[in-house]
């Protein structure tokens, strides 16, 4: 990795991301829903499903929907293909363009944990867990913003994002069985494993993360890949 290439990249995408609105206006909904329901529970403790579905809901709407935009605008601008032919290689380009979603993102759950109890993830196992669920929401967002050719068309991949992996504690919510076929493959996936590791105190639901990552990344490897290869 070159430290100068990725400094560069960095400064180029923080720049653009204070000039872009709708970025700007993503990380305020996680901080919203945070407060609402803090005052919702009153002085009880707010169950760790509507904790994790903040959590969810920051990663999948601040993590996900920032790289997605950055790299589908990049797209958009025929200015990846600069990127890609300059001496910067893959690895300098996601590092440098993660390291503004990834202090976006750690100030926004920062916030909403602090206002809805950031006791849970004070243990380096929970620790470990927001870290892997942040590695799978950001190769998620690389891939399609690699593979999308607007902006315009994010919004129709971010939305079956936020559904499916960002608000997945919300299954609990609808009183379905616990032999139902929906419960038994949400239960599989990142969040509801990270529920299940708290609960249980098992290190398993973690390796089981680490397999959505893994497939994420590679996810995102492959769209890098096309791209190259098509331009």
């Amino acid at each position: 990795m070159n430290m100068q290439r990725i400094s560069a990249i960095f400064e180029k995408d923080m720049k653009d991301f204070m000039k872009n609105m709708m970025l700007l206006m993503m990380p305020i909904i996680p901080v919203i829903l945070a407060i609402l329901y803090s005052r919702l529970g009153g002085d009880e403790a707010i169950p760790l499903e509507m904790v994790y579905l903040i959590v969810g809901v920051t990663f999948s709407s601040v993590t996900s929907s920032c790289m997605m935009t950055m790299m589908a605008e990049e797209n958009e601008k025929k200015t990846l293909r600069g990127l890609i032919l300059s001496p910067a290689s893959f690895l300098d380009i996601i590092v440098g363009k993660s390291l503004v979603t990834g202090l976006v993102t750690l100030i926004t759950l920062i916030l909403s944990l602090l206002i809805i109890g950031i006791d849970p993830f004070l243990s380096i196992q929970a620790v470990i867990g927001l870290f892997l669920l942040f590695l799978f929401f950001l190769f998620l967002g690389i891939g399609i913003g690699l593979f999308v050719k607007s902006v315009a068309s994010t919004s129709a991949y971010l939305m079956p994002v936020m559904f499916l992996f960002g608000f997945t504690p919300m299954i609990q919510f609808l009183q379905l069985g616990e032999n139902s076929l929906a419960i038994k493959i949400a239960d599989t996936f990142p969040i509801l494993q990270l529920i299940t590791m708290h609960e249980t105190g098992s290190w398993l639901p973690l390796g089981v993360v680490a397999l959505w990552v893994i497939a994420a990344g590679v996810f995102a490897y492959f769209c890098f890949v096309k791209v190259t290869k098509d331009r």
